[in-house]
C-alpha cells in the first residue's frame, strides 16, 4: 500500500479509536454514576418535602437544609428541578463529560459522585489525555501543507517576499479561526442558549478553546433543552476541531517566529527541532515529502533531500 494511503488509514484509525474510547468512557461513567445520581435526587426530594412539612423553621434547620442543597447542586442535582428530570449521566451527557476530561477543558459542572467514578476518571484521563494530544498532533500534521505551507508558497509565487508572505498568511489564518471558531459559534450559542448573550458566547468559546474551562457557562444544561443529545454531540465536535485549529495556529506562529528570528532572539527551541529529532520520524507521513517545498531557494534545492525531509518554514531564504 502506498505510504499516503497508509498515512490516511492510520489517521482514520486514530480518530475511530478516539470515538470508541469516548463511547467506552461514557458507558462506564453512566453505569457507575447514574444510580448514585438517582439516589441523590431521591434524597433531595425527600429532604425538600421534610423541610416543607416543618411547622416551625429555625435557623439551624434552615442552615442544614441549605448546606445539603448546595452540596447536591455542586454535583449537578438541584432541588429546583423534579427528581425525574434529565439526568447528568445519560449516555450523551457522560460522553460529553468524557470529552471534556480527555481534552483537559473540564468545565466542572458535572463531577463524579462516587469514589469508583473518581478512581476511573484518573485512569481514564491517564490514557485519554496523551492519546487525545496524539490524535490532535496527527490531524494538525495532515493540515500543515494545505492550510499553511501551500498558501505561503502561493503568496511567494505571486511576488511577495518570504517574510511578508508568512505575516500575511498568519493574519489571514487568524481571521479565519476567529470568524469560524469564535464569532460564528458565539452567534449559535447565544441563539440556542436563551440566557446567553453574544458576549457570553465569545467568552465560552475562548475559555473552552484555551482549555481553561471555568465552568460558569456550560452548553446544554438548562432545563427543557431541545435536542439536547444532538446539541451535546455538536459541541463535542466543535471542541475537537476548535482545539485542532488552535494548535495549528500556534504551530504556524512558531514557524513564523523561527523565520523572523524571534525564537533565536529569545533562545527558544525552533519549531522543527521541537517536533523532530534526527532519530525520530513524524507521527503522520507527509504525502509531499518527496516534493521540494515552494519556499526552497535555488541553493537549498540543489542539495539532496535528507530522509524524512518535508516542507517547512526553515527552508525559506532569510536574507
Amino acid at each position: 500500500m502506498h505510504s499516503v494511503g497508509k498515512s490516511w488509514l492510520l489517521l482514520t484509525g486514530f480518530v475511530l479509536f478516539y470515538i470508541i474510547y469516548l463511547l467506552f468512557g461514557a458507558l462506564v461513567f453512566s453505569s457507575i454514576e447514574r444510580p448514585v445520581e438517582d439516589k441523590l435526587r431521591h434524597d433531595m426530594e425527600a429532604l425538600k418535602q421534610q423541610f416543607l412539612n416543618q411547622s416551625c423553621v429555625n435557623a439551624a434547620s434552615l442552615e442544614l437544609f441549605l448546606v445539603k442543597v448546595l452540596s447536591a447542586n455542586k454535583y449537578g442535582v438541584s432541588v429546583l428541578r423534579n427528581s425525574s428530570g434529565a439526568s447528568n449521566w445519560d449516555l450523551t451527557s457522560s460522553m460529553f463529560f468524557a470529552n471534556t476530561l480527555v481534552t483537559t477543558v473540564g468545565y466542572g459542572h458535572t463531577t463524579p459522585l462516587s469514589d469508583t467514578g473518581k478512581a476511573f476518571s484518573i485512569l481514564y484521563a491517564l490514557i485519554g489525555v496523551p492519546f487525545t494530544m496524539l490524535v490532535l498532533t496527527a490531524c494538525v500534521q495532515r493540515l500543515m501543507y494545505p492550510l499553511v505551507l501551500a498558501p505561503v508558497g502561493l503568496l511567494q509565487r505571486s511576488g511577495m517576499e518570504p517574510r511578508p508572505a508568512t505575516i500575511v498568511h498568519f493574519v489571514l489564518l487568524l481571521v479565519l479561526v476567529v470568524l469560524c471558531f469564535f464569532i460564528a459559534p458565539a452567534a449559535v450559542f447565544s441563539a440556542v442558549e436563551l440566557s446567553w448573550s453574544f458576549l457570553d458566547g465569545i467568552y465560552f468559546c475562548f475559555i473552552s478553546l484555551c482549555t481553561i474551562g471555568l465552568g460558569d457557562f456550560v452548553p446544554g444544561t438548562q432545563p427543557g433543552q431541545r435536542n439536547k443529545q444532538l446539541y451535546q454531540v455538536s459541541v463535542m465536535v466543535y471542541l475537537f476541531v476548535g482545539l485542532m485549529m488552535m494548535y495549528l495556529l500556534l504551530r504556524t506562529f512558531h514557524k513564523m517566529a523561527d523565520l523572523h528570528g524571534l525564537t533565536t532572539f529569545l533562545q527558544l527551541p525552533r519549531c522543527e527541532e521541537s517536533e523532530q529529532d534526527d532519530d525520530r520520524e513524524p507521527i503522520m507521513e507527509n504525502k509531499y515529502e518527496d516534493q521540494a517545498s515552494p519556499y526552497v531557494t535555488e541553493k537549498a534545492a540543489s542539495k539532496p533531500l535528507e530522509p524524512g525531509s518535508q516542507p517547512s518554514y526553515n527552508t525559506i531564504n532569510k536574507g
